[in-house]
C-alpha cells in the first residue's frame, strides 16, 4: 500500500487471488472474490470509475469545485506575493523575472500534468521535474480541474489499461479451460 495515498500499489494487470491489503475490506473490488485483473484506484475517486457508482457523479463535482477553488486561492495567492515585490520596491527587472517563472512553470505544469491523463510519466523525469510542478501549482490545479468537467482524472488512461489487462485475461483463460486430456493431439 503507498504511503502517502492510501491506495493499493498493485496495477491494473493483477490478478483477484492476490492478497487484501491490511486494513482493505476488498469492497473496491467489482466483483469481491473474483479472479482476474483489479481495477487501478484513481486518488479520490478509489475504483468508482469503473461503473460510475458509489458517489462517483458527487465525487467529481467535489473535484471540480475544489480545483478551481484551490486555483483562485492561489492566484490570490500570488497576487499577495506580487503585491509585496511591489511594495518592497526591488526593481522592475526582478518583478518581471518572478511573474514570468509563475507564468511559463504554471503553463508547463498544466501540459504536464495533462498529459498524466493520457499516459503514464516516467519515473526518473517526474522527480527531476518536481521543482517545476512545484512552482506550476497552479498550473497542475487548472488541469484537474478541466478534466474534471469530462471525467476523473486518468480515468481514460486507467480504463484503457483495465480492458486490455481484462481482453489479456480473457484471452488466457479462454485458451486454457476445458480439461487438457480430452484434446485431440495433432
Amino acid at each position: 500500500m503507498s504511503d502517502d495515498t492510501g491506495t493499493d500499489r498493485t496495477p491494473a494487470g493483477s490478478t483477484g487471488t492476490d492478497r487484501t491489503p491490511a486494513g482493505s475490506t476488498g469492497t473496491d473490488r467489482t466483483s469481491a472474490g473474483s479472479t482476474g485483473p483489479r481495477p487501478e484506484p484513481i486518488r479520490l475517486f478509489g475504483t468508482a470509475w469503473v461503473d460510475h457508482g458509489h458517489g462517483y457523479a458527487a465525487r467529481r463535482i467535489a473535484v471540480t469545485v475544489g480545483s478551481l477553488a484551490a486555483a483562485v486561492a492561489s492566484c490570490l495567492v500570488l497576487r499577495l506575493a506580487y503585491q509585496g515585490l511591489k511594495i518592497a520596491a526591488i526593481g522592475d527587472f526582478v518583478t518581471i523575472l518572478m511573474v514570468a517563472m509563475f507564468a511559463i512553470c504554471s503553463a508547463l505544469a498544466f501540459r504536464h500534468t495533462w498529459d498524466g491523463f493520457t499516459r503514464r510519466h516516467d519515473p526518473d523525469r517526474q522527480a527531476s521535474l518536481r521543482g517545476l510542478l512545484t512552482v506550476g501549482f497552479v498550473g497542475s490545479l487548472l488541469a484537474y480541474f478541466f478534466r474534471s468537467l469530462a471525467e476523473a482524472p486518468g480515468e481514460k488512461l486507467h480504463r484503457e489499461e483495465y480492458e486490455e489487462a481484462r481482453r489479456q485475461y480473457e484471452k488466457r483463460t479462454t485458451r486454457r479451460s476445458g480439461n487438457p486430456r480430452n484434446r485431440r493431439r495433432a
